[in-house]
């Protein structure tokens, strides 16, 4: 199946903003007062095919984007050649997660949100559900300065994890890196969600 056959899980704009009332650009924490009104709307998913989604403004697509820590360490990881979309080849990132797909198993859309992420944390770099500790949601990531941004909305987790379970199958397309908090600013060349986070959260 086609990528853009997907059906995933996506929210009007105008109910996400409250007709821009709540819109934002950056990293939004669960501490600011937007957070719970935005998340709130999220009862009021849709389930669309990914194609028609992609250039629709008028609906935000959800993604999961999640942070990985061991003790005083985050993950970080790069795309290299080959792998997974190619205007993020040869770029950093701290957020391991993508689109996702309604669970039916799962009634209301908090666990839908969880399971999605916790099953990109499985794809991507095998860590198995009874591997992540503190598993929260902490905030938002909103980007609208440019097309890809502007379809996309990414719901921010934070995980800890122990580091030697965090592998890839995919070695020829995604390097793994792990970086003191402190110095992730230094490794550069982030993609811009990620470089978003760091200037908003990190900094």
């Amino acid at each position: 199946m086609s990528k853009f056959d997907e059906m995933i899980l996506v929210v009007n704009r105008k109910d996400l903003f409250n007709d821009e009332a709540h819109a934002f650009n950056g990293f939004l924490s669960q501490s600011d007062a937007r957070f719970n009104e935005i998340t709130k709307t999220l009862d009021d998913y849709e389930i669309k095919r990914r194609g028609d989604m992609e250039e629709d403004e008028s609906y935000k697509q959800l993604v999961s984007y999640t942070i990985v820590e061991s003790d005083h360490e985050t993950l970080v990881y790069k795309r290299l050649t080959g792998g997974g979309e190619s205007r993020l080849h040869g770029l950093h990132s701290i957020g391991v997660g993508g689109h996702m797909n309604d669970i039916e198993s799962e009634e209301n859309i908090k666990e839908k949100m969880f399971e999605n992420a916790a099953r990109e944390l499985q794809e991507e770099i095998g860590l198995e559900k009874e591997d992540l500790n503190a598993f929260e949601l902490i905030g938002l990531i909103n980007d609208d300065t440019n097309e890809v941004g502007r379809v996309h909305i990414g719901l921010v987790f934070k995980v800890n994890v122990d580091k030697e379970k965090v592998f890839t199958n995919e070695e020829d397309t995604l390097q793994l890196i792990w970086s003191k908090r402190e110095e992730l600013k230094e490794l550069g060349n982030y993609e811009t969600w990620s470089e978003l986070i760091i200037r908003d959260l990190y900094e």
